[in-house]
């Protein structure tokens, strides 16, 4: 059975750990920057957006449709894997190894996309290979938040988080940059390449799967492995859920307040990803943005929220990361109100980009909060499980997004759902206890 932290002699404090230099934190954080290539150019604006959804792939509702289907068999299998996969690499020592392994399955299922042409034959392909790699990020990111552990201390976790949050919005930036004015926006982008089959999104495969490779090997090569727990009892495979499940069994009867906040950050998470999932859709329907407004938005955005995340991490070490969610929630709710009223492309500049500016410090003092409250040796589970129960509920902001829109009409009405959801996580949030800051591990 797992030992955990309630049923050992308390570390003294003289033991507290040195923090990772700056190189190590910038190799950290270059891991955040190269992934952003999967996350804004694959998944969000540029190859499912503009191409795999095409009409060439059957019509934008079915291969939309299809894309779901995928995407929502991807979750299911992240919250099945993540905390066994943390679990294990926390047991064996493996931690950068397999942050390792799962990033090169992410570089050669991105690349691989370069063999989806623009025909509906190869819908069904397309899909499940950004769904795979889906898969493969989130459990890749489940050791690359515990290794933020490596390399932080109590008084440093909240600046580290947010600057790889910062760097991961900055490298999104770049990424998409370089893809709009190389391949994207001229009729024949680089080394000749055009549109014909689809060959200007197959190359944006490419370039992806090489941006990740590059900015992952840094972490690799500057963050020393972790080590094995050698009272950690070696078990199956099958084995590690009846391990997890005694984790849970004890946080429920010692440490209550983790599963608390476990259960709320799902719910203002969800809402947190609603935003940038809705977002675009928002402006071209209810504000009047044109493609190449959405574009300038979606940089622009990003880099209020790199801003966001960078500044809130001072916050954070000092405040502690409750301060900084609640803070964050109280922005997202006032601002994300106003939008409900007001109309035209300005009205959605001004408060769209206070959104942004407070979703990133939301985002980035989550992780924190959950790496202060992580026990030592089981960080990799516990990530895990933050992210199993962030796909737990991740049907519900859509649910009652689309649910809104209904009842009221409009689509300008789906920004209730979503404010729903962020009120719901804030309430449910405040009952928790942050753990006290001089006695957390980090």
């Amino acid at each position: 059975m797992t030992q955990h932290p309630a049923d050992a002699a308390p570390a003294p404090a003289a033991q507290e750990k040195n923090p990772g230099t700056k190189g190590q934190i910038i190799a950290w954080s270059l891991w955040d920057w190269g992934g952003a290539a999967f996350n804004a150019v694959m998944t969000t604006f540029i190859f499912t957006a503009l191409y795999l959804t095409g009409d060439q792939f059957g019509g934008a509702d079915k291969a939309t449709a299809t894309l779901a289907f995928a995407m929502s068999i991807s979750g299911f299998a992240i919250a099945l894997l993540a905390p066994v996969a943390g679990q294990r690499t926390d047991h064996s020592g493996h931690r950068k190894l397999w942050l390792g392994i799962n990033t090169l399955v992410v570089v050669v299922l991105t690349g691989a996309c370069f063999f989806v042409q623009p025909q509906e034959s190869f819908l069904l392909l397309g899909c499940l290979l950004i769904a795979a790699g889906h898969v493969f990020f989130e459990l890749a990111g489940v050791n690359y938040n515990a290794m933020m552990l490596q390399i932080s201390t109590r008084k440093t976790i909240g600046r580290v988080s947010g600057f790889g949050w910062a760097a991961g919005y900055l490298g999104g930036i770049v990424a998409l940059l370089i893809v709009y004015f190389a391949l994207i926006k001229p009729d024949v982008g680089i080394f000749g390449i055009t549109g014909a089959d689809g060959m200007t999104y197959r190359v944006v495969a490419l370039f992806s799967a090489l941006w990740i490779l590059v900015f992952s090997i840094p972490v690799l090569l500057a963050i020393p492995e972790s080590k094995p727990d050698p009272q950690m009892p070696k078990v199956t495979f099958l084995q590690s859920y009846r391990a997890l499940y005694q984790t849970v069994r004890h946080l429920a009867r010692t440490e209550r307040h983790t599963l608390y906040f476990l259960f709320s950050s799902a719910i203002f998470r969800d809402g947190l990803a609603a935003i940038f999932t809705f977002g675009a859709v928002l402006a071209v329907g209810s504000f009047g943005f044109e493609t190449a407004d959405v574009l300038i938005f979606a940089i622009a955005g990003n880099v209020v929220a790199a801003v966001g995340a960078l500044s809130a991490g001072f916050f954070d070490d000092r405040f502690g990361p409750k301060a900084v969610i609640v803070t964050s929630l109280l922005g997202l709710l006032l601002s994300g109100g106003a939008l409900l009223f007001l109309e035209g492309k300005n009205a959605f500049w001004v408060f769209g980009l206070i959104l942004c500016l407070f979703v990133g410090p939301a985002q980035s003092s989550a992780r924190t909060f959950m790496g202060r409250l992580a026990p030592e040796g089981q960080e990799g589970e516990l990530f895990g499980l933050y992210a199993t129960t962030g796909r737990a509920v991740s049907f519900l902001s859509p649910q009652l997004f689309g649910l809104c829109i209904i009842i009221f009409g409009a689509q300008r009405w789906g920004i209730i759902g979503i404010l729903a959801v962020l009120l719901l996580g804030l309430l449910l949030l405040l009952p928790v206890k942050t753990p006290p800051r001089g006695t957390s591990h980090v």
